[in-house]
């Protein structure tokens, strides 16, 4: 198991977000997380990457206690969360490049600064990983110059240029077009392949199914449903996802 969250709790104004959230994934497999806007998906995922505090819960990240609130322990010393932080990659909806850096140092200078290896070996990688997004010939363009679909394989591949053993993806195509949308679920469904251990925040409901191993439901700041995609979309008897599928199928 790579990640397990137990009774995760926050809240924002005095109004809950997250309400007693439990999850586990383990090494390998895939998590898609859907349900409406505001149930609290990205903020879990923003919980679980370090970039907002819980108010109370337990999160162990690859044997790595993050937060342990219940046994007064509170969150690890920065040594702790940092190499937390290393075993974790997040792909952001809106892409969050470096727009005065090309294409290559966008992903070269993530690893020499947070890896700390040399310019020649990250530029070997990142060359190597651009191969793998179809971007190659890129490498030297500015992101201002990239379609939006070219611009998150750039994020991806810069995510997977750091080795995380777990990559979040917090809804990677809500900024692009139809078209765009399947350059990055064809380069995700690849990554699923490789057995690459993912968590995804999505409203493409079809992709959810193809390519999830597990499928959450989370609505108004809870889970309410989880199993195979099949248990899921296909036979689910809870009232709430049957109502959340049927409205997003007659869109």
């Amino acid at each position: 198991m790579l990640l397990k969250a137990e009774k995760i709790r926050k809240e924002f104004d005095n109004t809950s977000v997250l309400k007693d959230i439990s999850l586990e994934v383990n090494e390998g497999e895939v998590v898609a997380i859907i349900g409406p806007s505001g149930s609290g998906k990205s903020t879990l995922l923003r919980c679980l990457t370090q970039l907002e505090k819980v108010d109370s819960g337990r999160i162990e990240v690859c044997d790595n206690v993050m937060v342990d609130t219940y046994s007064g322990f509170g969150y690890a010393d920065n040594k702790t969360l940092h190499k937390i932080i290393l075993e974790v990659g997040l792909v952001f909806q809106n892409f969050n490049l470096f727009p005065h850096y090309s294409v290559l140092r966008n992903i070269v200078d993530a690893q020499v600064k947070v890896l700390g290896i040399d310019k020649n070996t990250a530029k070997e990688k990142a060359l190597s990983l651009l191969e793998k997004m179809n971007l190659r010939d890129r490498a030297n363009a500015y992101p201002c110059e990239l379609s939006g679909g070219q611009q998150q394989r750039i994020a991806i591949a810069r995510a997977l240029a750091l080795n995380p053993r777990i990559l979040f993806f917090d809804e990677p195509t809500s900024a692009l077009d139809p078209e765009l949308t399947g350059e990055i679920l064809k380069v995700i469904r690849s990554l699923a392949e490789e057995h690459m251990t993912m968590v995804i925040v999505t409203h493409e409901m079809a992709f959810a199914r193809d390519v999830a191993d597990r499928v959450i439901f989370m609505d108004e700041g809870v889970i309410v449903e989880q199993g195979t995609p099949d248990e899921v979309f296909g036979n689910t008897v809870n009232e709430r996802t049957k109502s959340f599928l049927q409205r997003f199928n007659q869109n």
